[in-house]
């Protein structure tokens, strides 16, 4: 289900107030189909980790293969009123929004890639008007997914083959959030999800079990689960932790018995609270002792990364985990900080000028160009991602220069082979791009990350991953730099 289909077919409007006011000033200035180069990226990865999982492409194409303003959204933009009580949009700007179409040429990186800071997730080209119209909406999809995946997959690589539910929906920042999040989850590698709706938009597998409300309806706790195994004999994970856990485990035992008796099966039981490591262990031996091997051990409980690491250090008996606010959420990291940052501008003699945004925080200093990421690969081996503008020639042999240390440099063997990473996804405003299914994108996350070397895997203090900028690209941003500053002075 795409993004037009949730909401509404015009999203012209999901954009920030400036964007509007700016797109006047263009078109005031007569420059609104003037060329330009924009590079939407990040500057840190997230959670302090070694590597980003991007996500939330098909929903951008979606957004943009239907951008348009309608009669609605112009009648509301004629309402808006400038500080003296008169209209702020000039009757003939919003007559140009009423004819505007999208003709902008997009190349991005596929949903599912393993990408670092500085590496344009997407970039656009086309008119500015356009473009800077574009940089809101693009921005809190790419960001938001993009977020939410990478943390999915890093749940997915500690659990170690281990399945993963999410049931976030009720912590999620809304509709949207949950929405979105649960899909961005499902890339990142979760298996299933609890979100019904998520469930019929994705085609993402549903899970649930039951809540504590369940059994509290109930005058004994061993009725819960009798009740339940009826309605669902093949089906049924009990929740055994309302009163007394291992006491609910025993009483689970006794139902999985009768259903046994009926040719049926337990699923599981699900922990919710307590001391999971202990518990799941001592779960674990009554269920064998029982003659329920296969029965699964399923943990929730406010789960992240670091506690499913710690729980299978202290050799906990899960089999799945059910992980909620802590995932949809993003709990330690809201937001991935990407910015939407001007590289090239189209000058009348139809050349490209470069544009710099410059800082006193290194970190901040953007880089001009028409950027591609090229990736290298030393039998197999990602060694790293360098960045260069597809209008200059790259120097052989391929070097990088560090993006904030001109002293380091890398250069790539001429035995190693290359990939570039953004890829056409629209020419002049036709979709070019065939989005992949989302069983494949999730597959694409998992070989990636298996692609990566442990050290850019682990959770604390991760290894950087080597991305620069191609030794030309540097010496143009230099220039700039120096040029921008001279003049400034």
């Amino acid at each position: 289900m795409n993004l037009s289909k949730r909401y509404q077919p015009s999203l012209a409007l999901l954009t920030d107030m400036y964007q509007l006011t700016m797109a006047q000033g263009y078109w005031k200035q007569n420059r609104a189909e003037q060329q330009a180069v924009f590079h939407l990226y990040f500057r840190k990865n997230p959670f302090k980790g070694g590597y980003t999982i991007s996500a939330g492409l098909e929903d951008a194409m979606d957004l943009l293969q239907k951008f348009g303003f309608t009669q609605e959204d112009l009648d509301f933009l004629a309402q808006v009123k400038s500080s003296n009580q008169q209209p702020l949009f000039e009757k003939g700007f919003l007559e140009y929004l009423a004819q505007l179409k999208f003709t902008c040429t997009v190349h991005a990186i596929p949903e599912g890639t393993a990408v670092f800071p500085n590496e344009p997730l997407l970039r656009i080209q086309g008119p500015i008007l356009q473009c800077q119209l574009l940089e809101t909406p693009l921005l809190t999809i790419l960001n938001f997914q993009t977020l939410i995946a990478t943390k999915a997959a890093r749940m997915v690589d500690v659990a170690k083959g281990d399945a993963i539910i999410e049931f976030g929906m009720r912590r999620a920042q809304g509709p949207d959030g949950s929405l979105s999040g649960t899909r961005a989850a499902f890339v990142g590698g979760i298996g299933a999800t609890s979100n019904v709706l998520a469930g019929k938009l994705y085609g993402i597998p549903l899970k649930g079990t039951h809540a504590h409300s369940w059994v509290m309806s109930f005058d004994e706790e061993v009725e819960s689960f009798e009740a339940y195994a009826h309605v669902f004999p093949d089906d049924s994970v009990f929740l055994v932790d309302t009163y007394h856990t291992l006491e609910g485990v025993k009483k689970a035992i006794v139902v999985a018995q009768k259903l046994r008796e009926k040719g049926h099966e337990l699923k599981g039981i699900r922990l919710d609270s307590g001391d999971l490591a202990y518990l799941s262990i001592e779960a674990r031996k009554l269920l064998d002792e029982a003659g329920f091997p296969k029965v699964s051990i399923v943990a929730s409980n406010d789960l992240d990364e670091y506690l499913i690491e710690s729980l299978k250090i202290q050799g906990a008996r899960i089999d799945t985990w059910g992980i909620g606010t802590k995932l949809i959420t993003a709990y330690d990291q809201p937001a991935l900080g990407g910015v939407f940052k001007l590289a090239a501008l189209q000058n009348e003699q139809g050349l490209w000028d470069y544009k710099v945004k410059l800082s006193e925080q290194l970190i901040k200093v953007s880089t001009p160009g028409i950027l591609q990421v090229r990736r290298f690969f030393d039998k197999g081996t990602l060694v790293g991602d360098m960045l260069y503008s597809e209008d200059q020639t790259i120097a052989q042999p391929a070097t990088m220069v560090h993006p904030n240390d001109p002293t380091q440099h890398k250069s790539f063997k001429e035995s190693c082979t290359h990939e570039d990473l953004l890829v056409p996804i629209f020419q002049q405003g036709k979709l070019v791009y065939t989005s992949p299914t989302l069983q494949d994108i999730q597959a694409r996350t998992k070989q990636q990350v298996e692609s990566l070397h442990e050290t850019y895997r682990r959770l604390l203090n991760p290894h950087i991953y080597k991305v620069g900028l191609e030794q030309q690209l540097h010496q143009k941003k230099m220039d700039v730099i120096v040029d921008l500053r001279s003049r400034a002075d």
